[in-house]
């Protein structure tokens, strides 16, 4: 068994309402590629936010009263702070420079996901402007894989990850946030192991290894590659979203 993953070249800085399938259509050629069935491309989350308009100038943001008082406890800026609160269900930690959240999307994350980094808004201070996730990418995800679909008669998967730290291991790792086509868990329980003992507990987060993968070939500073094809995934493809990756809360013994 292999598996190949191949940076896809030339995709553009991306700006609201660009029309991401076309431009990867157009980086899948210039790789000297051809989309088969069983194939994944997975997307990192800025350009999926980009091209939706997730964009927001923090001078169009007034803090409110809880905004206020987070901000001097972490030190950050207020109206930043009032956008984690916007995008989040539950705050569950704070400390200088940081706070975790329980993102409205269900998963947990620091910052509420909101980024610095590699956004450029016009015509005002770059610093002025941040990145939110997109509303719903699951819905994003099965768009993109649609119209790739329909483009090419094939069959796909699609990912779209995102960076995030884990409460027990330092640094950071790529994880999906939105899926289609691809099977989030690959449940194991009831299979044999090499010597017969039928596993009990194994359940595999195949899209999160994958998007580590992904994330490890794409980097996470200047590279500009922002879009990895995928060929030989080990797992059939099949329909899912982003709740099954999602601890319930009564299996959370971090909360």
């Amino acid at each position: 068994m292999s598996m190949t993953l191949t940076l896809l070249p030339g995709i553009p800085l991306i700006s609201p309402g660009d029309d991401l399938a076309s431009l990867i259509l157009l980086a899948i050629e210039q790789a000297g590629l051809k989309l088969v069935d069983n194939d994944i491309l997975v997307a990192a989350q800025k350009i999926i936010s980009k091209a939706e308009g997730q964009l927001v100038n923090l001078g169009s943001v007034t803090p409110s009263p809880r905004a206020r008082e987070l901000a001097v406890q972490i030190q950050k800026d207020a109206r930043f702070v009032e956008l984690i609160l916007r995008e989040s269900a539950e705050v569950l930690r704070t400390r200088p420079g940081t706070i975790i959240v329980q993102h409205r999307l269900g998963f947990v994350c620091a910052n509420a996901g909101i980024d610095y980094s590699n956004v450029r808004g016009e015509g005002t201070p770059t610093e002025e402007w941040v990145l939110l996730l997109p509303e719903n990418p699951d819905a994003s995800a099965r768009n993109l894989r649609q119209q790739l679909e329909a483009a090419t008669g094939t069959r796909l998967g699609v990912l779209i990850i995102d960076s995030h730290g884990r409460a027990w291991r330092m640094g950071i790792a790529g994880v999906v946030i939105g899926l289609s086509g691809v099977p989030g868990l690959v449940d194991l329980r009831g299979e044999p192991d090499l010597f017969g003992y039928t596993l009990r507990i194994t359940q595999v987060g195949a899209a999160d290894e994958l998007a580590s993968a992904a994330s490890l070939v794409m980097g996470q500073a200047a590279e500009g590659t922002p879009v990895v094809h995928v060929r030989g995934f080990p797992y059939p493809l099949r329909e899912s979203c982003l709740a099954e990756l999602l601890r319930p809360r009564d299996q959370d013994l971090f909360r």
